[in-house]
């Protein structure tokens, strides 16, 4: 499983992505797109980037709009089970696609899908990430350790923006994301809208929805599903076919003036145990390494600081690529904010992604049992890395 000790980090250019199977993020066709097109087809004036993101997606003008995020719901997966969800399978000839951030998870999706800005802007680089006031780990969706959200993420969010323009704006979601940091970082502005059951939240939505409003709707059991059970699985099935009837009661039900957009934060691949690594068992991978965030299919590593920061960490990641081999691009983080991979990168938010970035291939991972839970080391579905499975997710659209 592993390459031999002179293997060397790899660049963070096209051709190795290319070579390792992995795309781009294309940030100028990305899931930032999504609420600044949305918020200019329903009238809301002086969003930044509203009308390009409008022609880019191609999305009509309407009196309002609701916008469906599905958590995991890739579109290469949704496309390979579409047999299970006819409603959307109904939708994907005339719909496009568009691409998760890096790396391809919940909290940095939601910051650009919030914010429209990369997360190289927002801060939101991963499930966990080094806080930089404090040298520990924040976690990102938990927001344990990451203090205040509007400092960690300073950028506006467009559901402000929407409701500054005079259109009432509701989240709904789980009662638990109220308020909560994640919530409060990517996608504070309007109302929000408690409802548990899909069936309830659909309902809610459409209460909403009876004059000019921007609705958006989350749905997490897709990802939670896939994440115990794997994409592949018949549970994952099933979920799948729950979600679809219920979406295509929610398109059958609109008002008329009504745009839908169904979307999701980022896709799934289900792991290869035989190419899993523990860093808590590895001394190569434990070597030199201050703080290891992040998650398995995207890793953020850092070094020590202080003189002799940027030799400790081209020798980190030269054992990190030596170890992993095949298995991951490892390079420095300065080479991955040069080759494109966060997007435009803030000066205070570089403390924030590692010495060395890590993006594993194929079906990898690396753990870490010193600081993952159990549950967390036994998940089957996983996210993060820049394979198309992960990366790409559907932008589907009913006009009512």
């Amino acid at each position: 499983m592993s390459a031999s000790a002179s293997a060397s980090p790899r660049g963070a250019g096209p051709a190795t992505l290319t070579s390792a199977g992995f795309v781009l993020p294309d940030y100028d066709r990305s899931i930032g797109l999504i609420l600044p097109a949305v918020a200019d087809a329903i009238g809301a004036r002086d969003i930044p980037g509203g009308p390009a993101a409008r022609a880019v997606l191609g999305l009509p003008t309407a009196q309002r709009a609701c916008v469906v995020l599905v958590d995991g719901l890739g579109l290469l997966n949704l496309t390979e089970r579409a047999n299970q969800a006819p409603f959307l399978r109904s939708l994907l000839a005339a719909g496009t696609e568009v691409c998760s951030g890096y790396p391809s998870t919940t909290a940095a999706s939601m910051g650009t899908f919030g914010t429209g800005k990369s997360p190289g802007r927002t801060g939101l680089v991963g499930y966990t990430a080094r806080n930089p006031a404090t040298g520990t780990l924040a976690n990102l969706v938990s927001w344990d350790g990451a203090g205040s959200p509007r400092e960690w993420q300073r950028e506006s969010t467009v559901f402000e923006r929407v409701q500054g323009a005079g259109i009432p704006v509701t989240s709904v979601g789980p009662r638990k994301f109220a308020g909560s940091g994640l919530t409060e970082a990517a996608l504070r502005g309007g109302s929000y809208r408690a409802a548990e059951s899909l069936p309830d939240r659909v309902d809610v939505a459409l209460f909403e929805l009876m004059g000019p409003a921007l609705v958006y709707l989350y749905w997490g059991e897709v990802d939670k599903i896939g994440h115990h059970h794997g994409w592949g699985s018949r549970q994952w099935g099933n979920e799948l076919a729950t979600l679809d009837r219920e979406l295509a009661r929610l398109a059958r039900s609109l008002p008329r003036g009504t745009t839908l957009v169904v979307t999701a934060d980022h896709g799934m691949v289900d792991v290869d145990r035989s190419q899993r690594w523990d860093v808590a068992q590895t001394p190569a991978l434990q070597e030199g390494v201050e703080l290891v965030a992040g998650e398995p299919r995207a890793l953020h590593l850092y070094v020590p600081a202080g003189p002799g920061a940027p030799e400790r960490s081209q020798a980190v990641a030269r054992r990190w690529a030596a170890t992993l081999g095949a298995a991951a691009v490892v390079t420095l983080g300065d080479d991955a904010v040069a080759g494109g991979w966060f997007g435009p990168v803030a000066d205070h938010v570089r403390p924030m992604i590692g010495d060395i970035v890590v993006a594993m291939t194929g079906r990898a991972t690396v753990v870490d049992s010193r600081t993952q839970s159990r549950m967390s080391l036994e998940l089957v579905g996983v996210h993060g890395s820049l394979t198309p499975h992960e990366l790409t997710v559907p932008l589907l659209t009913v006009q009512a």
